[in-house]
């Protein structure tokens, strides 16, 4: 879901995403009279840490509350968006992977609720398998608020993106 994100504001903001030397499709955009740094990274998802820690490095963050990650989100229902930031990693190994590479979980959230998965199936096959279509249409229509949100804790911060989508 992230990666898609990703691509919509890079599509929307007339960036095109490149490979770079932090193992990531990275591009910068700007936004109004913001820059906006957009990275997915090509690491495996249990790794990505290594790819964010390098492209912190290379944009310069050090306000960590400037950082986003978009994810994908078993424990919210399909089509869900929450925004947060800091706190708990639901089990998620990227989010793992980020903090364990930043040495701090201080980050801003864009949570996507793709739902638990269904019967006895594991949460990596769910992660990892296309939706279902009635499933698609809702995450085609949170995708989009997700790039809204992202774009607001650009211009108003991450206090203001959890007062209108929370």
């Amino acid at each position: 879901m992230g990666a898609e994100v990703v691509a919509l504001l890079a599509g929307r903001n007339g960036g095109r995403l490149r490979r770079s030397k932090e193992r990531s499709l990275v591009d910068e955009v700007r936004v109004g009279d913001r820059r906006l740094a957009l990275a997915f990274p090509q690491t495996y998802m249990n790794d990505s840490g290594l790819a964010v820690a390098a492209l912190v490095r290379r944009f310069g963050i050090t306000d960590l509350g400037r950082l986003v990650v978009v994810h994908d989100e078993l424990d919210l229902p399909v089509g869900r968006l929450r925004v947060k930031v800091g706190g708990g990693l639901a089990g998620h190994n990227g989010l793992r992977s980020i903090k364990a590479h930043l040495h701090n979980d201080g980050f801003c959230r864009v949570r996507i609720g793709i739902g638990k998965p269904p019967g006895r199936q594991q949460g990596v096959d769910h992660v990892l398998k296309a939706p279902a279509k009635g499933e698609r249409a809702e995450l085609d229509v949170v995708v989009e608020e997700a790039a809204a949100v992202v774009e607001l804790i650009l211009s108003d911060g991450p206090t203001a993106a959890m007062d209108r989508y929370n």
